[in-house]
């Protein structure tokens, strides 16, 4: 058995799964967009220039992607994150600035007493500029 992350696109984010895929595959090594389908002409749950299938990778960790321009009663929420543990201060400072630029900060990043917090030596958390919700570790 095997879990993973599907990000559904709707709402103010429909329209904006690809330009999200290729900018996270952009900020992580070892990553890849592995397949973009879109939807046929007329066909029911989106148009032509969304993405009806997509996966891609983030430092060799599949997520799928989707979206469709139905109303939906649910969007992305920042109670699910995905996490991010960082082996540099220099990478977790590249990496929280470009995830949080055009989005918004939860938890400024910032030294953390691990006794007090449970998180490592630095720690934020931010939404991105497409509503995806990110917690980034300094280990």
């Amino acid at each position: 058995m095997k879990t993973t992350t599907f990000l559904t696109f709707v709402g103010k984010q429909c329209g904006k799964a690809e330009e999200a895929i290729k900018f996270y595959t952009s900020l992580f090594p070892n990553s890849e967009i592995k397949i973009i389908k879109k939807y046929s002409k007329g066909e029911a749950g989106g148009t032509p220039e969304l993405i009806k299938y997509g996966a891609f990778t983030l430092n060799g960790v599949k997520y799928m992607v989707s979206e469709s321009n139905y109303e939906h009663a649910f969007s992305f929420t920042p109670a699910i994150s995905i996490f991010v543990e960082c082996s540099s201060e220099n990478e977790i400072d590249i990496l929280f600035e470009k995830l949080s630029e055009g989005g918004q900060v939860m938890v400024p990043l910032d030294n953390y007493d691990s006794a007090n917090y449970g998180f490592d030596k630095k720690f934020g958390w931010c939404a991105d500029k497409y509503g995806i919700s990110w917690q980034i570790n300094l280990s």
